[in-house]
């Protein structure tokens, strides 16, 4: 896949914002790939901030109508790992200023 195309698939999933925390899924760092094969299906490889995160469904929901709006993008299939374990490490500079986190 393309850098570029990479980096518009990032830059649509940035428009989903995680709703208990305010900040993008991006910016938190919860998007491990994102990956668009031949046939338009979008892989997206990510995490959550807590096993058993009561709004998982709601974020799965948010991710695949933020990449439908993509021309290129005829499914999308919204896998949640938990290896590696996130954490606050894998957050942006932004999402740490905007939560008060020190860097």
């Amino acid at each position: 896949m393309e850098e570029a195309l990479k980096e518009n698939l990032m830059g649509a999933l940035e428009n989903v914002i995680d709703p208990e925390l305010g900040i993008d899924i991006v910016n938190l760092g919860l998007i491990y790939d994102v990956d668009l094969n031949d046939e338009g299906i979008c892989d997206v490889t990510m995490t959550l901030t807590a096993m058993g995160c009561p709004l998982a469904a709601h974020i799965e929901q948010d991710v695949q109508r933020a990449l439908a709006d993509m021309p290129e993008v005829k499914e999308t299939r919204v896998n949640i790992v938990w290896d590696p374990p996130w954490g606050k490490d894998k957050m942006s500079r932004y999402a740490k200023i905007a939560l008060g986190i020190p860097d």
